[in-house]
Formats: C-alpha cells, structure tokens, sequence
C-alpha cells in the first residue's frame, strides 16, 4: 500500500493501481520505455490492474512482459459507446475506489479516473481526451512521470497539498 498524507485533506490509502493500455501505456501494441520496471517496482507495494479494449491485438504479449494479465473489455460500438467508459467505472468501484488510483487518457478513462480516489490524465503520443482531463486530479506529461509519483509520493504530497 502507498500511504500519502496530504496536508489539509484526507491521507491517501492506494491498495490498487488502475491503468488503460492503448495510450496509457503503450502506443500501438507496444509497451512504451521504461514501463515494466516502473510497474515492476510499484507491485511491491500496490496490486496493478489493466484494463484494455486490446485494440491492436498485442495484450498477451504486453501481459506476458508485464507478468499479469489484462482485463479485456468487449470494444466500444455506436450501439454501446458508453459501455467502456462505464466498465472503467465499474472496475474502479467494485475495488473499492477510497483505495484506488487510476491513469489514463482516453475519453473512457474519463469513468474510472473519477472514480478512483487518485485520478491521473497522463498526455502521451496519443494525445489526451478533455473528458479524462476534466475528470482528473492532475495531469502528467506522460506515463512515466505519472509512475513515478505513485514511486516518489512525497511529489504527490507537495501537488496535492492546499
């Protein structure tokens, strides 16, 4: 667990780290730099869950780097647009969201960034979609940054703080 207290609000108790694959971390099907270790060192203290649509095909091989396995949610449709966004959420929810954070940058992230009790819009190669910006509790410049912040909480601390 990452423990953060937070000056003049409520100390942050992150048991699970919520993360989109396709523009979170990865472009393309592929992992972005630096990543796996990143992850590697925050397994030590939090449980890392991905959430993808797999939209390039690639998640067995991204899992299998990783060594977890991905949440494959059923891709998005005009029929069923918002059934992402909501699975997101749900996710999030059904965790137990006060002990979650969660990164992302796609429009449905946008669900369980809010969800979580650390929402975080990273920008990356892909861009990054107003609705999870809105929906987050700070913006990082790109995946690895927002990383290592969970590493480094006294960053958080110093961000948060009021």
């Amino acid at each position: 667990m990452i423990e953060i207290d937070i000056p003049a609000a409520e100390t942050l108790r992150l048991e699970h780290l919520v993360l989109d694959v396709n523009g979170t971390l990865a472009l393309d099907g592929n992992l972005l730099p630096d990543v796996a270790g990143q992850l590697a060192a925050l397994q030590e203290r939090m449980q890392i869950h991905l959430l993808t649509a797999d939209t390039h095909g690639r998640q067995r091989d991204i899992d299998r780097h990783l060594g977890l396995a991905a949440t494959i949610l059923p891709p998005a449709s005009p029929d069923s647009g918002a059934t992402q966004l909501m699975a997101k959420a749900q996710f999030v929810e059904e965790l137990g969201a006060q002990n979650v954070a969660a990164i992302g940058n796609g429009n449905n992230d946008a669900g369980m960034i809010r969800a979580a009790a650390l929402g975080i819009a990273v920008l990356g190669p892909e861009g990054l979609a107003t609705q999870a910006l809105s929906a987050a509790d700070l913006l990082c410049a790109n995946i690895n940054d927002a990383l290592d912040l969970l590493l480094r909480p006294d960053r958080l601390r110093a961000t948060l703080r009021t």
